[in-house]
């Protein structure tokens, strides 16, 4: 038996995360979360109440997370370190609040799994290497050096700078994994292709950014969810391990899929004014991951998982209805 304490559980993939131990282990669960505009604690509404408990609370806060990481113990015991803010648009909006989660919140659970001694597994982002050439032939690997380009991915970097620090000056049993772009059900309307999903189903138009080159490697969360689980199953202590599926696409192939499956014409959609500073393409290189550990991707096919989130979102109107309106305004107010 397996006790998590997982931060950031409300939020999308956390949330996804904590409903894949509950279905596939006997595991029990600790959900620490802010509770911000970003979490769904709807997500977590319909999980057995003896094996997850749902703390509200900050990651800033050294006592609350000291009592709560002091509640495990053992071997199979771990934090798994979701808790982070992540829109990219809001960072450049706004930098201060990705500092205080991204690095103090990070620091804050190291201090107390060092205390502890309790095993920790970092989330973090393929956005900490930066991007790469549209043409170029590599991809982001373990060894790929550090060049984030927003607050966001540099707040996450800082992040895992401190990991790696404190397992070899500290010694704590920890690990890292930098994913790439998810998507799936419980994606706050504000991400990019829940945005277009609900767009259309209100009958509005799709949004793209620019000329819509950008790349991004898609996984989806259910994947990210099973390989996190084989890291902590598997995965050597102190190191890190790049999630990707395989999924590189650009955001207009992403828009254009999105209007197919959803019957519209493949240019029946708004270019819009670019993001500052937006990367150009992210690819991961998942081989350490797949050959030391034997992961794989359930979601080989793209478009079949952009299916199934379609119809989920399709489904759920009660949950992303009220959120539209203001998140739409607020594109709107910047020309996107």
């Amino acid at each position: 038996m397996r006790r998590l304490l997982v931060t950031g559980g409300a939020g999308f993939i956390g949330s996804n995360f904590v409903r894949f131990v509950v279905e596939r282990t006997d595991a029990s669960v600790i959900v620490l979360d802010a509770m911000t505009y970003a979490a769904s604690p709807e997500a977590l509404a319909d999980l057995p109440g003896d094996r997850v408990e749902v703390v509200q609370g900050d990651i800033t806060d050294a006592a609350l997370v000291d009592e709560l990481v002091g509640r495990l113990s053992g071997p199979h015991d771990a934090v798994v370190h979701y808790a982070a803010e992540s829109h990219n648009d809001n960072s450049l909006q706004d930098p201060s609040p990705f500092v205080q989660t991204n690095i103090v919140g990070t620091f804050t659970i190291l201090e107390a799994v060092r205390r502890h001694g309790v095993r920790l597994h970092h989330i973090s982002t393929d956005e900490v290497y930066g991007d790469l050439e549209l043409d170029d032939p590599e991809r982001f690997t373990e060894s790929t050096p550090y060049r984030p380009s927003s607050p966001y991915s540099a707040s996450k970097a800082g992040a895992d700078h401190l990991v790696r620090a404190w397992v070899r000056s500290f010694g704590v049993a920890a690990t890292v994994s930098n994913c790439s772009n998810n998507y799936g059900p419980w994606q706050h309307v504000e991400k990019f292709i829940p945005r277009q999903i609900t767009n259309l189903l209100e009958g509005g138009r799709v949004k793209l950014y620019g000329s819509g080159e950008n790349v991004r490697d898609w996984i989806h969360a259910d994947d990210h969810s099973s390989a996190v689980l084989t890291i902590l199953d598997k995965g050597e202590i102190g190191r890190t391990y790049l999630i990707g599926a395989d999924g590189e696409k650009s955001n207009l192939q992403v828009v254009r899929l999105i209007l197919e499956q959803l019957g519209h014409e493949p240019d029946d959609f708004d270019q819009v004014m670019d993001r500052p500073g937006h990367d150009l393409r992210y690819a991961i290189d998942s081989t350490r991951l797949r050959q030391e550990l034997g992961w794989a991707p359930q979601f080989s096919s793209f478009e079949e998982g952009l299916a199934r989130t379609i119809d989920w979102y399709a489904e759920h109107r009660d949950w992303w209805g009220p959120k539209k309106a203001a998140t739409e305004a607020a594109y709107a107010a910047k020309g996107q």
